[in-house]
C-alpha cells in the first residue's frame, strides 16, 4: 500500500511540475516560428522549442514583438463550451479553470475564460464570475474592452452593479477599433437600458434604437456577424414583444432560425 500511495504522489508532483505541452505558431514582423510554445511571465515573452535534427532548440520572442498566435485548440474545450451553451455549465466550471491557467497568455485562456464567467454567472456567482475575469484582465489589461473575455466580463460587472467600471471598459471597446468588442458593446448597452428601465415598453424601445438593432444592422459582416447577430436578434425579438409588434418579433425569430440555426440563442 505504501508503495502504491509514493507511486500516486510521485504521479501527482510530475504532473504538477510538467504543465501541458502546448504546440502553435508565433508570428512576428516577417517571421513565424513553430513548434512548444510557453509564455514567461518574468520577461514578458515567449519561448519557442524547435526540433532542429537531434537536438531541440529555443527561440525567445518578446511579447511586444508579436503580432500573431495560433495556437493549437485544447482537447477538451470544445465539450466544456458545449456544456455551458446548454446551461450545465457548472459541470464544465473544472475543465474550464484548468484551460486559463495552462494557457495563460495563449489565445485560448480568453476563450475559456469568456465560458467559465457565462457558467458563474448562470449559477448566480456574479463574484466568482468577476474574480474569473479580472485575474485575465490583470495579465492582459486589454482583454477588459477586446476579445473573447470582454462581453462576458461586462456582464459580471452589470449583475454586480458596478457601473463606473462598466462604462470606462464599454467607451474603450467603442474606441478600440476592434469590431466585435464594438458591436458586443451595442448589445450590452441595450442589455444596461433593459436591466435599468425594468423591461417597460419604454425600455424595450430605447433598447432596440441604442443597441440590438444596431447590431442586427450595421454587423452582417463575417465573421463577426456569426458571433454577434444571434443574440442581437434574440433579444430584439423579445423587445417588440414587449412593444406589442408580434410581426416583427417572429421576423427577428425567423432571420435567426435561417441564418443561425446552431446558435445557443436559436435553440432558446
Amino acid at each position: 500500500m505504501r508503495k502504491i500511495l509514493l507511486i500516486a504522489v510521485s504521479a501527482l508532483a510530475a504532473a504538477t511540475a510538467f504543465p501541458a505541452v502546448i504546440q502553435g505558431t508565433v508570428s512576428t514582423e516577417g517571421d513565424q516560428k513553430t513548434g512548444i510554445v510557453k509564455w514567461n511571465h518574468r520577461s514578458k515573452s515567449y519561448t519557442i522549442s524547435q526540433k532542429q535534427g537531434n537536438a531541440v532548440i529555443d527561440v525567445e520572442v518578446p511579447a511586444s514583438d508579436v503580432i500573431g498566435l495560433d495556437i493549437a485548440k485544447p482537447a477538451n474545450i470544445d465539450a466544456a463550451i458545449a456544456q455551458v451553451q446548454k446551461g450545465q455549465g457548472t459541470a464544465a466550471i473544472g475543465v474550464l479553470q484548468g484551460i486559463v491557467k495552462e494557457y495563460s497568455h495563449l489565445q485560448w485562456d480568453k476563450v475559456a475564460g469568456r465560458y467559465l464567467v457565462d457558467a458563474y454567472l448562470a449559477a448566480n456567482r456574479g463574484e466568482d464570475a468577476l474574480k474569473s475575469a479580472q485575474a485575465i484582465i490583470a495579465a492582459d489589461p486589454g482583454a477588459a474592452f477586446v476579445g473573447e473575455l470582454a462581453p462576458a466580463y461586462w456582464q459580471a460587472l452589470l449583475k454586480l452593479n458596478q457601473k463606473q467600471k462598466l462604462e470606462a471598459a464599454l467607451a474603450k471597446a467603442a474606441a478600440s477599433g476592434d469590431r466585435f468588442s464594438s458591436g458586443a458593446a451595442f448589445t450590452l448597452r441595450g442589455d444596461i437600458i433593459m436591466h435599468e428601465g425594468g423591461e417597460t415598453a419604454d425600455a424595450a424601445r430605447k433598447a432596440l434604437a441604442d443597441g440590438y438593432l444596431r447590431v442586427v444592422l450595421m454587423y452582417t459582416d463575417a465573421p463577426v456577424a456569426a458571433q454577434l447577430r444571434p443574440e442581437a436578434l434574440y433579444k430584439a425579438a423579445g423587445c417588440f414583444e414587449k412593444l406589442g409588434q408580434s410581426g416583427r418579433a417572429e421576423s427577428m425569430r425567423g432571420e435567426l432560425k435561417k441564418l443561425y440555426p446552431n446558435s445557443q440563442w436559436a435553440m432558446k
